[in-house]
């Protein structure tokens, strides 16, 4: 029996051909429209997950749209195909359900659902927000980088992750800029940062005019397609993407050696964990927003614990203590399902070392 559920779906039309192959055949959009009739998909059963306080088991349901259909289908409909899924996990017998990728940012980012489900329902994002950011901390030191007087940008800062990653990286860094479509709520957050810490952020609504001054970028957008392309980076600069699906484009990897490039995230599950489904990872390497899902079950704590846009710090603060008492931590770096290089770490590292030194004499 599982204790969790966590939703997941196809990205895009490749996620759909990994599953079936025959899909190939058809065009894309013929593909997503048969998608769209199907039911709710029982994935695979989740074994193994243990800590020294307790052990669960869950399992991986399915919401058969792609992350275009989800943003480009009517929000009603999107909804209730995900409230169907939901549905699945409770006759499944989890007692508590996790939304993952674009099914925890449709409509009210999960208060709908929970609201149509008998159990509780968490987005994942507070864990996603504490690993995303000790992640960013951690590779910046790696390659020489002194994160609090840096240049840091936020793109898609005004979402729920993005705008307590900034409100908490205020509280301890000189310079931040934060990057969104909206001119109004980029004004409000950065007035909000600015009571709370009395650090005066920039803002801006073109990512592209300020990822050439970035020393770090989180990424963390709501897009469906890529934002972050090779031209115009800085130099020796680390990109942190946390966004499903990706803010970064490929090309980024592949044409700019001189920067490194890491998913933010990801997550080493304490025990034989198994969770008999390859979604492009190593074993027992988990994404937080399932991590988050998988620690709520570890710790007997039946409750919608991430629901909306509005995050707390006090909410990240809790569950990344929760985290470290069940023995979950962060991964080995990773980028696009691959370790990172340890070739590019010491190439960006020397880049920046070269720089201070030069800025020195």
């Amino acid at each position: 029996m599982s204790e969790f559920a966590f939703m997941i779906h196809p990205l895009d039309v490749n996620d759909v051909y990994r599953k079936f192959p025959i899909a190939k055949v058809m065009p894309n959009r013929l593909v997503e429209k048969v998608m769209s009739y199907f039911p709710p998909i029982y994935v695979s059963h989740i074994t193994g997950v243990a800590s020294k306080y307790k052990e669960t088991q869950g399992c991986f349901i399915a919401c058969p749209l792609t992350a275009r259909q989800m943003v480009e289908l009517p929000e009603n409909y999107v909804l209730n195909k995900i409230i169907q899924t939901g549905k699945l996990a409770e006759k499944l017998g989890a007692k508590i359900l996790g939304l993952g990728a674009m099914t925890s940012v449709v409509g009210d980012a999960g208060i709908t659902v929970a609201e149509n489900l008998n159990i509780p329902v968490t987005t994942g994002n507070s864990y996603t927000v504490y690993t995303a950011l000790e992640g960013m901390k951690k590779a910046a030191e790696m390659v020489a980088i002194d994160w609090r007087k840096a240049e840091i940008a936020i793109i898609g800062a005004t979402g729920s992750i993005g705008s307590i990653c900034a409100r908490m990286l205020a509280q301890e860094c000189k310079y931040l800029t934060l990057a969104a479509r909206d001119d109004i709520k980029l004004e409000k957050l950065a007035a909000k940062i600015y009571y709370e810490s009395g650090l005066a952020v920039r803002t801006s609504t073109k990512t592209e005019k300020i990822l050439g001054q970035a020393d770090i970028i989180l990424a963390v957008s709501s897009a469906v397609t890529e934002i972050i392309n090779p031209a115009g980076l800085k130099s020796g600069a680390v990109v942190c993407d946390v966004a499903r699906p990706r803010s970064v484009s490929r090309t980024v990897a592949k044409e700019r050696d001189d920067v490194l490039v890491i998913e933010g995230g990801l997550i080493e599950v304490p025990g034989d964990v198994n969770f008999n489904f390859n979604f492009g990872y190593p074993p027992k390497l988990a994404l937080a927003c399932m991590a988050e899902t998988i620690l709520l079950a570890l710790e007997n704590l039946w409750e919608s614990y991430t629901l909306g846009r509005n995050l707390t710090i006090e909410q990240v603060s809790k569950i990344g203590k929760i985290g470290e008492k069940h023995g979950f931590k962060l991964a080995g770096f990773r980028s696009f399902e691959r370790p990172v290089d340890e070739n590019n770490i010491k190439r960006v590292r020397a880049i920046r070392l070269k720089n201070s030194n030069s800025q020195a004499v």
